[in-house]
């Protein structure tokens, strides 16, 4: 049966909008998934987050802002490991939960820290990029400028990912400035920008790079 409303989520007239579109976000939702309030309008559509974990396909992916884990356990399903990474231990803990869940959690290892600072130790094949949008207000400015907009620099993150890996996914909102992911590739780079559609609904861009891009 449906789970009731908490009332954390009932009181909170913000929050009601999205727990009517919870199975969208997670299918086994009423399996127990948890979430803290900046989940509910951070986590990644669970039919997005397949689509992403599809073209990431590789042996080790970085997920390097996994919040309540929505994009991390789609990644179990198509990559051998995945590190998952967050700064908020009430996050970590959530995603966590959810992995068990979804019965991925041997396959994920969580880890608590600042990517910024753990970057530099950091091995991988491919790295997803999706850094705080500073919640629902982002859609309010005509375009969300992924330098200024985004805590931290969104040009500094995409920056200290290169030294990792060429191939990066990096998750932004809709209204993303589309010249300023297409600059992030370099003078001759290639760069693939995808719009994230849901109920013909534009929801998200994923902008890829290195081997990533199709074709």
């Amino acid at each position: 049966p449906p789970l009731p409303i908490p009332p954390e989520v009932e009181n909170d007239p913000e929050i009601m909008k999205y727990w009517a579109q919870r199975y969208r976000l997670f299918s086994k939702f009423d399996h127990g998934i948890k979430m803290d309030r900046e989940g509910w309008f951070s986590v990644t559509p669970e039919k997005i987050a397949h689509h992403i974990a599809e073209r990431c396909r590789c042996d080790l992916i970085v997920d390097a802002f996994c919040g309540v884990g929505g994009n991390a356990i789609q990644f179990a399903f198509t990559c051998e490991r995945v590190i998952a990474i967050d700064i908020d231990p009430v996050k970590l803990e959530c995603a966590r939960h959810n992995a068990a869940i979804y019965g991925v959690a041997d396959r994920i290892e969580f880890v608590l820290g600042d990517y910024l600072e753990l970057a530099d130790r950091l091995t991988a094949d491919v790295v997803f990029l999706s850094p705080p949008w500073g919640g629902p207000d982002y859609l309010t400015a005509d375009v969300f400028n992924i330098q200024t907009m985004m805590q931290p620099d969104g040009y500094k993150i995409f920056e200290k990912t290169k030294r990792i890996t060429d191939n990066i996914a990096y998750f932004v909102p809709r209204n993303a400035d589309v010249e300023q992911l297409v600059s992030l590739a370099g003078p001759g780079g290639k760069v693939e920008v995808e719009q994230n559609f849901l109920n013909r609904k534009l929801k998200t861009v994923t902008a890829y790079y290195g081997e990533l891009v199709d074709g």
